[in-house]
């Protein structure tokens, strides 16, 4: 079965709306949150930073939004909150407005503090939200879900350029009119959400549904997520460099405005939501681990070019690395959930926590490389990171287990 017609299948659920509704909530969040990023340039240059302080930035907005994601998943495994999303699309709007008028390096922190919280509270509970609306369709499901955030991560940078960068940093307020968007968008997922929770409690059952079988013993469990975390590292190691560092290195080397390497970025973004799309669906068909491997693996030829090319080379390989990338971690999500399928939640808000974790701590030391050497080196240094998926070859083949949601044959 093709991609179009899981598509088609997909659109006829009766939750489609909701998986629809956590896609744009997804967008939003993640146009909010890709502002930091985006307003690097104009942050670096208003406030006379260097590069280890925008690691730094980096650095406490990964960490607040990664350290508290698994934590807001367990505990709303435990205890499901209704309006758990629309609650932490509030603290991400509080920290935009901060961010809009901050005037020194820890107001900024303080602010990427906020947004990071409100990442941490969407991304557990949207996924685990996205997993029980499923129907059984977890991997076409997850790319929906996950396609809505890197179009926002797309669609941010190419805003910022154009309604930020020719103004000032108080234009980010503008961005105020989105979360109010997200929290519209959220209504009809919560509503949904709660009927679900009614319907278990009715029925004398758990709130998140039926005990599930683990697929493999305790052992093999923790080697196959010890696999994982190697192969996010990798990932976002090298997502790293892109995200925080790109436009600078753009700007460097081929003497590009700020708006221009803003558009550099947004062809690298768009990218990584086409792969997402792409990765759900194919581990559907082919399995999480050949999705995995061909994913992270198939980045290292890009990623190797791309020092070495012209401005315009560098953005098709850019692209290409962000289309090979992105596509791995809707496997590498759903293969964890499957690992653990009773704590839903909790396994996605470790993942994404990780994700952001390593992506904080790698773009502080990419900024202390960058300082000491040069932002080209960051390029040549992280270009071999994703030949460390060659240790997805080491990852047991699951069966694909049927979701509690899933439609009885």
């Amino acid at each position: 079965m093709n991609i179009l017609q899981k598509a088609r299948n997909i659109s006829q659920l009766p939750t489609f709306h909701v998986l629809l509704a956590l896609c744009g909530a997804h967008c939003m969040n993640d146009m909010l949150q890709s502002v930091i990023t985006a307003v690097y340039p104009m942050l670096k240059a208003e406030l006379g930073l260097n590069f280890a302080e925008i690691g730094l930035i980096t650095l406490v907005y990964q960490i607040c939004s990664s350290v508290f994601q698994p934590v807001i998943g367990y505990a709303f495994d435990r205890r499901p909150l209704v309006w758990s999303l629309p609650l932490g699309m509030c603290s991400t709007t509080l920290g935009i407005v901060i961010l809009a008028f901050a005037e020194s390096l820890p107001l900024l922190l303080v602010a990427v503090a906020t947004i990071g919280l409100g990442s941490a509270t969407l991304h557990p509970e949207a996924s685990r939200i996205t997993s029980l609306a499923s129907e059984g369709r977890r991997g076409m499901a997850q790319s929906v879900f996950q396609v809505g955030g890197n179009l926002g991560s797309s669609l941010g940078p190419l805003l910022v350029a154009l309604i930020v960068a020719p103004y000032s940093r108080h234009a980010v307020l503008w961005f105020l009119i989105v979360s109010a968007g997200a929290i519209t968008v959220m209504q009809p997922i919560c509503r949904w959400y709660r009927g679900y929770l009614a319907q278990h409690r009715a029925n004398g059952s758990r709130s998140r549904g039926p005990l599930l079988p683990r697929p493999l013993s305790r052992a093999k469990t923790w080697w196959a997520i010890s696999i994982l975390l190697v192969l996010i590292f990798s990932k976002y190691v090298y997502m790293a460099s892109i995200t925080s560092y790109y436009t600078f290195y753009v700007i460097q080397k081929f003497g590009l405005s700020i708006s221009a390497s803003q558009l550099c970025l947004f062809v690298f973004v768009i990218a990584t939501a086409i792969g997402t799309l792409v990765g759900g669906p194919f581990g559907d068909r082919y399995g999480r681990k050949v999705v995995i491997w061909v994913s992270i693996l198939g980045t290292a030829p890009f990623s190797l070019l791309l020092p070495h090319v012209n401005l315009w080379l560098t953005i098709v390989l850019s692209f290409c690395a962000g289309f090979m990338l992105s596509s791995a971690f809707p496997a590498i999500l759903l293969y964890a959930q499957e690992l653990l399928p009773n704590h839903l939640g909790m396994v996605s808000g470790l993942f994404f926590g990780l994700a952001f974790g390593i992506g904080g701590i790698a773009s502080a030391v990419l900024g202390h490389f960058a300082d000491t050497y040069s932002v080209e080196g960051i390029y040549a240094f992280c270009a071999y990171m994703p030949l460390l998926g060659l240790v997805a070859a080491l990852l047991p083949r699951l069966t694909q287990p049927q979701s509690p949601n899933a439609p009885s044959s």
